[in-house]
């Protein structure tokens, strides 16, 4: 099982779509383990796109991520990764196919709704700067014996 960060941006939050979008990774069969609403501050979001610093769009992004408040996810499966990416759909919301979260709720190049780790260590690293030891929780949900076949010994 994996743990992936998901951070709904503020156009998601302001356009009231976070029920939808949370709805959308629980119908596929994803349990979120942390949750939190929050203002990012400038020093968080510097850190979070520290790779993307030199790259043109770096400035615009740190001012659009710190502009109204966001909801924080931590998001567990099996190939939580893989699948939630592929269920956010392509960067750009112009080029994002039908049936993706951004290709049904984006337009924008720029205001893409969603942000999602994009490998393992990216999510750990992640998920440490937006949740503090002891706010990812783990439990057993009745219902993983109906998302999983499990008749191997471990989740298919």
């Amino acid at each position: 099982m994996e743990t992936t960060l998901i951070i709904l941006k503020p156009d998601a939050v302001q356009r009231g779509l976070m029920g939808r979008i949370i709805s959308r990774f629980e119908d596929k069969g994803l349990q979120i383990v942390g949750s939190k609403m929050m203002q990012i501050s400038q020093d968080l979001a510097a850190t979070h796109y520290e790779a993307h610093k030199e790259r043109p769009f770096y400035k615009g992004l740190v001012s659009f991520m710190t502009s109204s408040p966001v909801l924080v996810l931590a998001i567990r499966g099996n190939d939580a990764i893989a699948i939630s990416r592929k269920m956010m759909g392509a960067t750009f919301g112009s080029k994002a196919e039908p049936g993706t979260i951004r290709g049904d709720f984006g337009v924008s190049n720029s205001f893409n709704l969603i942000h999602g780790s994009d490998s393992p260590e990216a999510a750990e690293r992640e998920l440490s700067l937006f949740f503090k030891q002891g706010e990812v929780l783990s439990f057993e949900r009745a219902c993983d014996a109906w998302v999983y076949d499990m008749s191997g010994g471990k989740p298919e």
